[in-house]
């Protein structure tokens, strides 16, 4: 079963996420099937750059969300769409 959710990257206290779609048995910082976009929470859920049509293929097949993965899409899809990237 394949899931959406973050994995780490960055040094220490200046952390940097990958959204990627992952086997959901697999560690966080395992291997990826596909890398769907990054963000960096030190400027918030606006600065995501995610492929949507990426994650909602996942989603279609199968793939769910993180806890924490749906919620920043929740925002993204609230923001107004000149500070929501793509």
């Amino acid at each position: 079963m394949v899931r959406l959710r973050f994995k780490r990257l960055g040094v220490k206290q200046k952390p940097h996420f990958r959204l990627v779609a992952i086997d959901r048995r697999s560690a966080r910082d395992a291997r990826e099937i596909e890398i769907l976009g990054h963000m960096d929470p030190r400027k918030g859920p606006t600065s995501a750059v995610f492929n949507m049509e990426r994650i909602n293929y996942w989603i279609s097949v199968g793939g769910q969300p993180s806890s924490r993965v749906s919620s920043v899409l929740k925002v993204l899809a609230a923001a107004p769409k000149s500070e929501a990237k793509r």
